[in-house]
């Protein structure tokens, strides 16, 4: 993942041979799009699900040196679950919410770097209800995260009034809750939540922004890793009396995907 990273900026770095004058960022911004990807989640040894998710993307920025961001996504999708047994078509979906703080230097002459740093919120929702090819029960599943994002974007005028950026991002995983609802499966058991402290996610993009008389468009492919480690143990009750203990495996997650945008 560190190596993708560093072909992105690389990426960005070498484009600089095209460029024409300083960028010129708007004081205030924008961006309203769409987002199409492919996830695969895993418990090493455990299980696996995997699918498309599609999605609503929207920021508003504002620069003026000082650079403020807020953002937020929200995607769904339908992804398949293996382990010993098979259930397809399970409905997913996230949301997540992002603000960040960063400024804004002028480095090559015409490009803009951007160091930021924030907070995060992310929260996935697997709706795994049903029964699987082998006759298990399925129930639903709810995970938190709350992170803060440190990363680097740049971004460098192109010709045509074109340009191309590039984003550079580690998450500092400082807590996650999972909520297992094992009422699903019996209304005896509880829904035990797992806590979560240790892990670290990292992303990365390019974009490619053309300008336009009222509006840019924007596409921008991307890709988002996190890597959890095993939870906190819970408590499993069956109508008040205890019978055992649970945690969240550790496990990851891959996401690949492009965004299309308009800014104004």
């Amino acid at each position: 993942m560190k190596k993708i990273l560093a072909i992105t900026l690389c990426f960005a770095f070498i484009s600089m041979g095209s460029v024409l004058a300083q960028t010129e960022l708007p004081k205030h911004s924008v961006d309203l799009g769409t987002e199409i990807s492919y996830i695969k989640y895993k418990e090493p040894s455990v299980m696996e699900e995997k699918g498309m998710m599609y999605g609503i993307v929207g920021s508003y920025t504002y620069h003026n040196k000082l650079m403020l961001k807020a953002d937020g996504r929200f995607s769904y999708g339908q992804v398949d679950y293996k382990n010993s047994g098979t259930l397809d078509n399970i409905d997913d979906y996230t949301l997540e919410f992002r603000g960040l703080g960063g400024y804004d230097f002028s480095v090559f002459t015409a490009s803009t770097l951007t160091p930021y740093i924030g907070i995060g919120y992310r929260y996935l929702n697997d709706d795994m209800t049903g029964t699987t090819s082998t006759g298990a029960l399925g129930y639903e599943r709810e995970s938190n995260y709350l992170y803060s994002p440190i990363g680097v974007e740049i971004i460098t005028p192109l010709k045509n009034d074109w340009s191309i950026g590039a984003t550079a991002e580690y998450d500092i995983f400082w807590w996650g809750k999972q909520i297992s609802h094992l009422s699903d499966v019996d209304p005896g058991f509880n829904d035990p939540e797992n806590k979560q402290k240790k892990g670290y996610g990292i992303r990365g993009s390019i974009k490619f922004q053309k300008k336009g008389e009222k509006l840019d468009f924007v596409i921008e492919p991307f890709i988002r890793y996190w890597n959890i480690k095993k939870s906190k143990d819970a408590d499993i009750t069956y109508y008040g009396t205890y019978v055992g203990y649970g945690y969240e495996p550790k496990n990851n997650s891959t996401e690949i995907g492009c965004k299309l945008a308009v800014k104004f």
